[in-house]
């Protein structure tokens, strides 16, 4: 890249899902994107598998035009409270300046609760899932790992993989011939994919 890119912002809260967004963040920081923690304060909140993070900001101080893009995991808080769904306004906010999302299993139940699956193809776990929300997005429901629709991903909690491969294809950090390879070599551990990628880097 010619220019140093805006930051990945990642939400974080409590009980958040840690598996979910390993593979996207860590080769977008390999692409030189600046990944920033945005938590509900700046107060320190604990994942599901035990890890405390110190948010970079407090999600207030998120503004849309300093990013590149919003990542939402998943986290039981989603479906046991609305603690979270400040976040999915804030999705909201991106979306309206243009600015892409990308929301992974519970998560996608704050988006469709926020009214913002209601006009565009997206998955989750399964159909059911978002259909209890009462969302009116029921009949653009894909049955597929991740689906992008305009500036908007979103993914399965099995899916981190496929999650990343949208996220890098919306972004352009992978394309083609290598966004195929990178999916291949992680998903399917296929050793042809990691010759291809070598034979990029070299």
């Amino acid at each position: 890249m010619n220019h140093k890119p805006k930051p990945v912002h990642l939400s974080v809260y409590n009980t958040l899902a840690d598996w979910e967004t390993g593979h996207a963040t860590a080769h977008l920081a390999r692409a030189g994107y600046p990944i920033r923690t945005a938590g509900p304060t700046r107060d320190p909140v604990t994942s599901i598998g035990g890890l405390r993070i110190q948010p970079d900001l407090a999600l207030d101080d998120v503004r849309p035009e300093d990013s590149s893009l919003l990542i939402l995991p998943g986290a039981d808080l989603w479906d046991t409270s609305d603690d979270l769904a400040p976040f999915a306004r804030k999705a909201r906010e991106f979306l309206d300046a243009g600015v892409p999302v990308a929301a992974i299993c519970g998560a996608t139940a704050g988006l469709a609760r926020e009214g913002l699956l209601d006009d565009g193809d997206h998955t989750s776990a399964v159909s059911f899932y978002l259909a209890a929300t009462g969302y009116k997005g029921g009949d653009r429901y894909v049955d597929a790992d991740a689906v992008t629709d305009g500036n908007l991903v979103t993914a399965g909690p099995t899916e981190p993989v496929a999650f990343a491969r949208e996220i890098f294809r919306l972004l352009g950090v992978y394309e083609g011939e290598l966004l195929d390879a990178w999916y291949r070599l992680f998903h399917d551990s296929d050793a042809e994919a990691y010759a291809v990628l070598q034979g990029a880097a070299e």
